[in-house]
């Protein structure tokens, strides 16, 4: 083995996911080099302003629904189906959850526990469509799952910019949501979503570790075929992954709403790019759930950390998502590099 060979096989011997943020990094590096920056004062930045004390209240409140839809995209992805439906899923849970304490009568705390459950009801319910549609009528779930978020986005759409739309304004969007019925404050930017969205995550991962059904849908994800040979009942497990998939969304969007924009706006749930933010992030551990949150939380600190560093050193923020984009990249080219020498 000559010389040159030996560092490249030890560097293809790192741990897929690492090796990927590191080429990552320098690439990253090298972009901002070219273009006239400092990289180490642009990743100085970034570090900083996401993970500092006065700033991790912003990274937490951002990778609260960040985490959230990398779950949407992870449970599927475990038992090797998509679901691209996050972000007709998640407006359904943001407008029945702003129309709930509007519209029905009751105390605060009891009209936040009813808004949130009727959320994650409709997104479940309107997520699964897709499943029925594979099981039924052969309609790939890829295709579907993408296809229902359009009709979804047009009808709440429809919905806030006119019959309900809060007349006070010339905008589409509700009224304001009563002070009663809205997340308590924790600190600063956090409120009480935090602790819904880690009590989701822990059940997720718990679920998928100790549970027949997290093995089962484990089994599937390595060989469908194999599971059903083996009793799993493929087509009710697909119904019930994609129901909690999408009640996760219509989570996400329904703490946003209840808990920092107060009211359903329309396009608001939808311009942050929280879906495919959290599809890069699943993808990056491959549908694992613990590392799936990881990497959700990793994403959401480079996204407030790129706020800081383009104040602070003038580099644009579009940077960590070239980093996301990048480091995605390598992983499907690793993963294809290999199944390539598998076959010789």
């Amino acid at each position: 083995m000559s010389d040159v060979a030996r560092p490249m096989r030890r560097l293809l011997r790192i741990p897929p996911v690492p090796l990927a943020i590191l080429v990552g990094v320098v690439l990253g590096g090298l972009l901002v080099l070219v273009s006239g920056g400092n990289p180490v004062e642009a990743y100085a930045a970034i570090v900083t302003g996401s993970l500092a004390w006065d700033s991790l209240p912003n990274t937490l409140n951002w990778a609260v629904p960040l985490v959230g839809m990398t779950l949407v995209a992870a449970i599927p992805l475990r038992g090797g189906m998509i679901n691209l439906g996050g972000d007709g899923q998640m407006v359904i849970g943001g407008l029945v959850a702003a129309l709930v304490p509007l519209y029905l009568p009751g105390p605060g705390p009891l009209l936040i526990v009813v808004a949130i459950l009727a959320a994650m009801v409709a997104s479940g319910l309107y997520a699964t469509i897709a499943a029925w549609g594979e099981t039924r009528h052969g309609i790939p779930m890829l295709i579907s799952s993408l296809l229902l978020s359009y009709p979804a986005i047009g009808i709440c759409s429809y919905v806030v910019g006119f019959p309900l739309r809060d007349t006070t304004t010339g905008l589409a969007q509700t009224p304001m949501i009563p002070e009663a019925a809205r997340l308590p404050v924790l600190s600063g930017p956090l409120n009480a979503g935090l602790l819904v969205m880690l009590v989701v995550a822990v059940l997720v991962v718990l679920y998928d570790r100790f549970t027949v059904g997290g093995y089962e849908l484990r089994m599937r994800g390595l060989n469908a075929r194999f599971a059903g040979y083996g009793g799993v009942p493929l087509a009710r497990q697909m119904t019930g992954v994609m129901f909690a998939s999408g009640a996760i969304a219509g989570l996400v969007g329904a703490l946003i709403v209840l808990g920092s924009q107060f009211r359903f706006q329309d396009g608001a749930l939808l311009s942050p790019g929280y879906t495919w933010s959290g599809l890069m992030a699943a993808l990056l551990a491959g549908g694992e759930p613990l590392g799936a949150i990881l990497a959700g939380a990793f994403f959401a600190a480079l996204q407030t950390g790129g706020f800081a560093m383009q104040r602070e050193t003038s580099i644009p923020r579009v940077l960590t998502m070239v980093l996301q984009s990048i480091i995605i990249l390598f992983l499907a080219i690793r993963h294809g590099v290999g199944r390539r020498r598998e076959t010789r």
